[in-house]
């Protein structure tokens, strides 16, 4: 009964300061909605960079690199320094690329719990051959089902489909490779491998991930062609890839699948370590601006409730005189700052999900990124049970201070003054 009581006294006190409760709230809302629409847009922002470089990246790469030997000759003894010629450096040894038993391994890991799926690959340098035009490339010779299912690379064709690289010697050529080369889907492109082994395949689509370094030199085809090409038996793997359901995980597990197995392995921590730099970064700026913005409406009612308690002494003397103790009376004037703050917290809600529809539908069109036509925007849930929270708290604050003020007026005073 007597929060009732409280309430409906908080709420008499709001109308009768109408303007300025409703100034109070329009802060609020107005820090609420730039707080969803930044943090929003932000986290687009993230997720298409992410999803151009972190979503093309196994959480966990096996495969066998170029490295010295691991076990160089014992410094030479200060003894034997002028009678013995020691050898100084033993160079790097080509232990091949392939993958020794890659379809048992692969069958393990298939069978893991914590791994989602596997993704055998061919990775090899060749010249790209049209004319007298011979340029260096990459070739990747993927398992074509499992790629698209781990890394959905069609997102990324945009001419042609990735189900066409089933055929015998075909292949996807990246679109700075095509531009240079004055290529088409349908054209036929001459592949020279590290052997010299000469081979002629058919374009049937062409991708572009927008990144130039990237769409300059790769191609895609077949496991089965790249082999080919390679003149390397069905069983010649050099690359590993897996996805993890915990990707956070993945610097551990490396660890453990290069013990295990004896492969060098990384993660995609460590492969893409200045993009998750930068995702944090953006991320990190645009909570800060939303906090700033929260604060500044903060102190906004604070002036107001401020202003209203002083201009509300008599009302609170008698408040008091009337039986209401000085927790009552902080309670009436916390209550009244939290209304501001729900009502303009919701609907902050609201505004910041309008404009985020309205960024969402703005047309963005560049040449490297032909499959975004709108700006990227992030309708996460989160954001807004962050915001309504943030907007409850910051106001409960701000409306403590001149609560506590209040609570300690003495009736006698104010009445002896009047």
């Amino acid at each position: 009964m007597k929060f009732k009581l409280i309430l409906n006294i908080a709420l008499h006190l709001l109308q009768a300061r109408l303007k300025q409760t409703v100034v109070a709230a329009i802060g609020v809302t107005f820090g609420i909605a730039m707080f969803i629409s930044l943090v929003s847009f932000m986290h687009g922002l993230n997720d298409l960079l992410d999803g151009l470089m972190l979503n093309r990246t196994p959480h966990i790469l096996l495969y066998n690199k170029i490295k010295p030997i691991e076990d160089q000759p014992i410094s030479l003894s200060a003894q034997y320094k002028d009678n013995i010629n020691f050898i100084n450096s033993i160079k790097p040894k080509d232990r091949g690329k392939s993958i020794y038993n890659c379809k048992n391994i692969i069958n393990i890991l298939k069978h893991d719990p914590r791994i989602i799926d596997v993704a055998p690959k061919i990775t090899t340098p060749v010249f790209f051959n049209s004319g007298t035009i011979a340029i260096s490339g990459v070739i990747n010779g993927i398992d074509v089902l499992s790629e698209e299912k781990l890394f959905k690379i069609s997102d990324y064709i945009i001419e042609g489909k990735v189900s066409d690289l089933l055929q015998n010697n075909s292949i996807i050529i990246g679109k700075g490779l095509a531009d240079k080369m004055l290529l088409t889907t349908g054209d036929i492109i001459k592949i020279t491998s590290s052997k010299g082994s000469l081979e002629s395949l058919k374009i049937v689509g062409i991708s572009q991930i927008g990144i130039s370094e990237i769409d300059d030199v790769a191609s895609y085809t077949s496991l089965a062609t790249a082999q080919k090409i390679l003149e390397e038996p069905t069983n010649y793997i050099t690359d590993i890839q897996v996805k993890l359901f915990d990707m956070t995980s993945a610097p551990t597990v490396a660890k453990e699948f290069q013990s295990k197995f004896n492969l060098d392995t990384i993660d995609y921590q460590t492969a893409n370590s200045q993009f998750e730099t930068g995702s944090a970064v953006r991320s990190i700026i645009s909570y800060s601006v939303g906090i700033v913005l929260l604060i500044v409406a903060g102190f906004g009612i604070y002036n107001i409730m401020n202003m209203m308690i002083y201009e509300k002494m008599d009302s609170i003397a008698i408040l008091k005189a009337t039986g209401f103790s000085g927790n009552d009376v902080k309670w009436i004037f916390v209550s009244l700052s939290l209304i501001i703050g729900l009502v303009g917290g919701l609907f902050g809600l609201l505004f910041g999900y309008i404009f985020s529809s309205i960024i969402d539908i703005i047309p963005f069109s560049t040449a490297a990124l032909p499959t975004v036509k709108t700006y990227p925007i992030n309708y996460d849930p989160m954001f807004y049970l962050i915001g309504i929270t943030f907007a409850l708290f910051t106001t409960a604050i701000a409306g403590l201070f001149p609560a506590l003020k209040a609570s300690k007026v003495d009736p006698v005073e104010i009445i002896r003054g009047k």
